[in-house]
């Protein structure tokens, strides 16, 4: 399987060269750290530091995806999002924003923002959600695709260690994910907490099983939230997935 320096499979254009992104970023260090572990992807990546050198870049670069700071020195971020519009009306756009605020969010959306990241993130965070904007926009392949899980809408890349749910990422924790995994391969099968402890925490049952109600709380609120339920309680035996029956 082809891979990036990072481990992951490698994700490219759809004529197999490197994918082309752009920071922008005022903080000269983080916009840094950022392009490094862009390039670690094996991604081609320029930066910078304000709206005006940002445009020109893009003029230049005409990036697949741009990690666009809400605050820049000379402008903000919004207005920079729509001059890119002009220059690669179908660019995928990461917002990076200090300010938490629900209409900062709705403001990013509206304006043609594809995902925003709250400061201070992960560079994982940054790299998943990127590869995810750009798989499902058909901006992005994965070279030698690893092995996939599909219940339903529900699909997991075992291999990169991303799952979605109707084409949108859904974030988890490695313990979340072994516990999905879990379920997705054995589907329609309900499993016992004591086989569920045995295989994820590799615990005997003991008196554990408040873990496993736990998890599969936790599971719920990002795999079933606002959705048609997939995972179920049989009650007095243990769990089950079923895919979504129209």
């Amino acid at each position: 399987m082809n891979t990036a320096r990072s481990g992951r499979p490698a994700l490219t254009r759809p004529d197999g060269t490197p994918l082309r992104v752009l920071v922008v970023d005022d903080d000269p260090d983080l916009a840094e750290v950022l392009s490094g572990a862009l390039l670690y992807e094996g991604w081609q990546v320029r930066t910078a530091g304000d709206g005006a050198s940002a445009v020109a870049a893009a003029r230049e670069l005409l990036p697949d995806a741009v990690v666009l700071d809400v605050m820049l020195p000379d402008t903000d971020g919004f207005a920079v999002l729509r001059a890119l519009h002009t220059v690669k009306a179908d660019v995928c756009v990461l917002f990076l924003t200090a300010r938490d605020a629900v209409e900062d969010r709705i403001k990013g959306i509206t304006a043609g923002g594809d995902d925003y990241v709250t400061k201070p993130f992960s560079l994982e965070e940054v790299v998943a959600r990127l590869r995810g904007l750009l798989r499902r926009a058909g901006m992005a392949r994965q070279l030698d695709e690893g092995p996939r899980l599909t219940v339903g809408d529900l699909v997991m890349d075992e291999e990169a260690r991303e799952v979605a749910r109707g084409g949108e990422l859904i974030e988890l924790s490695p313990t979340e994910f072994e516990l999905l995994r879990f379920l997705m391969r054995n589907p329609r099968r309900v499993l016992s907490k004591a086989q569920i402890l045995d295989r994820v925490w590799s615990y005997d049952f003991g008196g554990r099983a408040h873990v496993v109600e736990l998890y599969i709380s936790y599971l719920r609120k990002k795999v079933d939230a606002g959705r048609e339920p997939m995972i179920h309680t049989v009650r007095g035996a243990g769990y089950v997935i079923k895919p979504v029956t129209p």
